[in-house]
């Protein structure tokens, strides 16, 4: 009888968008960006290394299905969101100086 699974689809979804959204906005290399959300979501980096594999053969129902103007528009806002995220952080470095 095999063991419980100790994450569920929606966990491991997640954890691999997480993955692809960090190589996207960072780049570098892969095993950083597993280490990366490993370290956020408490997953060891093969685990992830794993489930992005099994992905990768098996893509999940309806992932390719997104249409172009939607696909560029989370691509601009993704691109807001980094931009908001640096600034946030300029804001917040300044405002401990003083």
């Amino acid at each position: 009888m095999p063991a419980p699974k100790k994450y569920d689809a929606e966990t491991q979804e997640r954890a691999v968008r997480m993955y692809r959204d960090r190589i996207r906005e960072h780049g570098g290399p892969k095993i950083a960006a597993r280490r990366h959300v490993g370290e956020l979501l408490d997953i060891a980096p093969a685990t992830l290394r794993n489930w992005i594999e099994r992905e990768e053969i098996y893509p999940a129902p309806g992932a390719s299905s997104v249409t172009s103007g939607v696909s560029d528009e989370v691509a601009r806002l993704r691109r807001e969101v980094a931009e908001l995220r640096r600034a946030n952080e300029i804001l917040k470095t300044e405002s401990s100086r003083v």
